[in-house]
């Protein structure tokens, strides 16, 4: 970067110098770093003054406890609630689809609640995830709703009455997490045991062991803070002339579209600024 009297005058590529009126730095984030963004702009924009808020991965899947999640592998679930649990507070709850994988979680609903998951991991904090497979019953509806599956289907065993209520690959999980016999049939579960299959359809649970990497993450949380940027021109603070725009920035939103939609607008703004 070349620069005079606190304004940008061009840039330098190995020997070569390029003089200009401005410039604009859009070198994207550390996400997907094959296509080319490593990062690079951060550590460029650090060299000549500005502060780099920490950066992390964002709208990232999530790694989880244990076999559950593997054994589940490829299986998706729409219309779900589900709950990101901090130190065992509420911190957000999202309704929508998500996946299951070799590793763990991800899908919209899980990308979409990921970075605060990141942010708490990073502390050191216990994170749980909870899906609620059933969110359009209340425990009272669903309650009585098992309660007359099992009346009606009584001489039925168990993981055949689940057919009803759950995909099939989810059935061995249930069958093993509420620890009740297969093959017992329903009209000898007892009430006890109905409540705790009706806890574990509104309360699966999974302890959120890590992340995936930059590789697998759509954008990069962090960057270039905003405190240093003209919002109406996306130009520096510190350096006149120089204008930044992008993943560079402070700046990230929800899955669908969010963040494209901030990378085009503050490249627009950037480019019509910088030919004034």
């Amino acid at each position: 970067m070349l620069i005079k009297d606190n304004s940008v005058i061009g840039v330098q590529i190995e020997n070569k110098k390029f003089y200009s009126d401005a410039v604009i730095i859009c070198t994207g984030g550390m996400s997907y770093p094959a296509t080319g963004s490593t990062g690079d702009g951060y550590k460029l924009l650090e060299s000549i003054g500005h502060r780099i808020e920490k950066t992390r991965p964002a709208l990232v899947p999530l790694i989880t406890k244990g076999d559950t999640a593997k054994n589940l592998q490829g299986l998706s679930l729409k219309n779900v609630n589900l709950k990101l649990i901090i130190n065992s507070k509420l911190k957000r709850e999202i309704f929508g689809e998500m996946l299951f994988t070799h590793y763990g979680l991800s899908g919209p609903i899980v990308l979409t609640i990921s970075k605060d998951a990141v942010d708490a991991l990073d502390k050191k904090y216990n994170v749980k995830i909870t899906i609620d497979l059933k969110p359009a019953l209340s425990n009272e509806q669903l309650g009585n709703r098992l309660l007359r599956e099992f009346k009606q289907h009584g001489n039925q065993q168990y993981k055949s009455i689940l057919k009803n209520l759950l995909p099939a690959k989810l059935i061995p999980v249930c069958v093993y997490q509420t620890s009740i016999d297969a093959d017992k049939k329903v009209n000898q579960i007892k009430s006890a045991e109905r409540k705790i299959i009706l806890s574990w359809l509104k309360n699966f649970q999974f302890e959120v062991l890590g992340h995936r990497t930059y590789k697998e993450a759509i954008i990069t949380a962090g960057g270039v803070s905003l405190k240093e940027i003209n919002p109406k021109t996306m130009e520096s603070k510190l350096i006149n002339n120089l204008f930044i725009a992008g993943e560079l920035l402070d700046l990230d939103g929800n899955t669908g579209g969010y963040n494209l939609q901030s990378a085009f607008s503050t490249g627009w703004l950037a480019g019509n600024a910088s030919i004034l």
